[in-house]
């Protein structure tokens, strides 16, 4: 088995869950591919044993990788699929991070999981993906033209709103007046969207949602269309330029810029223990179940 490793930052005291993390790999004599930029951070930490020094590393991935293991947080894992792409690798997400609501497997229970997983005794949970176009092109769209959570536009160098025009399947919606629009998938539905008063999806619904940005016309609100939709936007406002962010990429565009978001042609697979569930994350993530009346 062939496991790439990635990783963001160094979380301070992380050291000891890197370690186990390693540890248990070597143990099963898997064969282990670190990013490179990640083990020249872990080289640096002299709490990590100098024996990993001399792993194999990567920049790039390739279809013989059995699992893609995300060391960090939700963002490590937004980051993770700018290498993973359409390859299909399932990502496993062990969150050293806060909250995680992509990164489900604990630190503190690290060892148990990965005997878990390199015995099968996991489920893939697959992931709708977001992907964007421009008229006219732009060199500031790249081929990672893709988002795991959400497509957004936001305002630029401003204080004033912007008017994002937004067509469904060619059919005129509506003018956003606001701080900008999110198009969000169901796993970025727990997000930005969330925090900007949008609904929350089971990732296993073949939806996404649009959530205006402090919208000036306050009777604008999240609308959940089907994933099949196109959705074309147009934005314009005071300054010249705005921005569009795919999950943490940041791109800048011209006014009148055309944006076409559409799902993309292919999914990201997560790894997801036998016993955990969307349902389980949600309770224990939103603390849904501290109220003293349970």
């Amino acid at each position: 088995m062939k496991i790439g490793i990635y990783g963001q930052f160094y979380h301070e005291n992380s050291e000891s869950h890197i370690q186990l993390i390693l540890n248990a790999l070597q143990s099963n004599n898997v064969e282990i591919v670190i990013e490179k930029n990640f083990l020249d951070i872990l080289s640096m930490h002299q709490d990590v044993s100098s024996k990993f020094s001399d792993i194999a590393t990567f920049t790039s991935l390739d279809a013989s990788y059995d699992l893609f293991f995300s060391i960090g947080g939700d963002g490590t894992i937004l980051k993770s699929i700018t290498y993973v792409k359409d390859l299909g690798i399932p990502i496993v997400g062990i969150n050293t991070g806060r909250l995680g609501f992509l990164a489900t497997i604990q630190k503190e229970k690290i060892t148990k999981s990965i005997s878990q997983i390199l015995a099968n005794k996991f489920v893939i949970s697959e992931r709708s993906v977001l992907t964007i176009q421009t008229s006219p092109s732009s060199n500031e769209i790249s081929s990672l033209n893709f988002a795991l959570n959400e497509i957004a536009v936001n305002r630029k160098n401003t204080t004033s709103m912007i008017k994002v025009e937004t067509m469904v399947n060619d059919k005129y919606l509506t003018s956003y007046w606001s701080d900008g629009l999110i198009v969000a998938t169901p796993t970025g539905s727990t997000g930005y969207s969330l925090s900007c008063g949008g609904p929350i999806i089971d990732p296993s619904t073949d939806s996404m949602v649009l959530t205006p940005i402090a919208p000036h016309n306050l009777n604008a609100r999240p609308l959940v269309i089907p994933d099949s939709s196109t959705v074309t936007l147009k934005v314009s406002g005071r300054e010249k330029t705005y921005l569009v962010s795919m999950d943490s990429r940041i791109a800048t565009l011209k006014n009148e810029t055309t944006l076409i978001i559409k799902k993309a042609p292919f999914t990201i697979k997560l790894v997801q223990l036998e016993h955990d569930s969307f349902i389980k994350t949600l309770r224990k993530k939103l603390l849904w179940g501290e109220d003293k009346r349970n």
